[in-house]
């Protein structure tokens, strides 16, 4: 594997809370991409840099521990709307990708997960959120 390799990865959230702010956050916390749900799934594609190991690096990319890597989904106040309700973030790990399907982002294809996007509170999903079946190459 070359040096920094660049795959493409989209995070769907199935059935966001419509009216809610959601965006992606970067390493400083702050948002990026804001956008307001509405009935249809939310999808945000992220740009990671992958290095021989593999190794996650992106803007996006956070970590935690010598080998855990997520990307944060910034929700309500913390995507920007000061006025929300909901100050939540959703933890999608992504260091755990299957070899398989990293071999095909490398070649350029893009890897979906589909997210949940209510909590158990009838609220948007936060906390480590896990895929709702494995990640897949996007036709």
């Amino acid at each position: 594997m070359a040096a920094d390799q660049q795959i493409t990865l989209r995070l769907t959230i199935g059935e966001p809370v419509p009216g809610v702010a959601y965006s992606l956050q970067n390493k400083q916390g702050e948002p990026v991409c804001a956008v307001i749900a509405g009935e249809q799934p939310l999808s945000f594609d992220v740009q990671v840099a992958v290095a021989p190991g593999p190794r996650f690096l992106g803007d996006m990319v956070r970590r935690e521990g010598p080998t855990r890597r997520f990307i944060y989904i910034a929700i309500g106040e913390q995507a920007g709307d000061a006025s929300s309700p909901w100050n939540r973030r959703a933890k999608i790990d992504i260091h755990d990708l299957p070899a398989k399907l990293l071999e095909k982002a490398l070649a350029g294809s893009v890897l979906e997960a589909l997210l949940p996007g209510r909590a158990a509170d009838g609220g948007p999903a936060c906390a480590s959120v896990r895929p709702l079946g494995p990640w897949k190459v996007v036709e």
